[in-house]
């Protein structure tokens, strides 16, 4: 049996939780017939430079806290393997509740945001890769459109704005 080269520039990876009730339906979005991956197959690394072959999506379903806490925003670049991992967070409250429609939506910014990250490494380690031309080509293909993002009920942080706010008339 032959290996089958990948030179696709962005992959996904999926970590859940045992008895995850979710996992077919990720599954789906990133690796069905009309899946992020497939979506994005054909963008290859060589169309955008030389110092980074493979920009990793890491989906984290539902993560607990000990996983959470230790998640950055964004990997460190690393020069072996040529990659950067990016963790994106799947909760009810920014996934599971949204409509087809809004699912959609949010892995098309939430992908281009996490390219915006990506653009500061390679220019913070002055790496041949053209950032700019990828993010315009998964717009591109994601039929990109930045949405007004609502507050999520539930974020500690975002409540508490919104009192200071109504309380000092802000």
């Amino acid at each position: 049996m032959t290996e089958k080269i990948n030179d696709n520039i962005i992959g996904f990876f999926a970590s859940f939780n045992f008895g995850e009730t979710n996992e077919e339906l990720i599954k789906s979005y990133l690796w069905s017939d009309i899946g992020l991956k497939n979506k994005l197959a054909h963008l290859k690394w060589k169309n955008y430079g030389n110092d980074l072959k493979i920009i990793l999506f890491q989906v984290y379903v539902k993560p607990i806290p000990y996983e959470r806490k230790n998640l950055r925003e964004i990997e460190n670049y690393r020069r072996k393997e040529k990659s950067i991992g990016i963790p994106i967070i799947l909760e009810n409250e920014n996934f599971f509740k949204l409509t087809e429609t809004e699912r959609q939506q949010f892995f098309s910014e939430t992908i281009v945001e996490k390219l915006e990250l990506v653009e500061l490494k390679v220019k913070r380690n002055k790496l041949d890769f053209d950032t700019s031309r990828l993010i315009t080509d998964v717009k591109e293909i994601l039929n990109y459109k930045k949405v007004e993002k609502k507050p999520v009920a539930n974020n500690a942080y975002n409540s508490l704005w919104q009192k200071a706010k109504t309380k000092f008339n802000l």
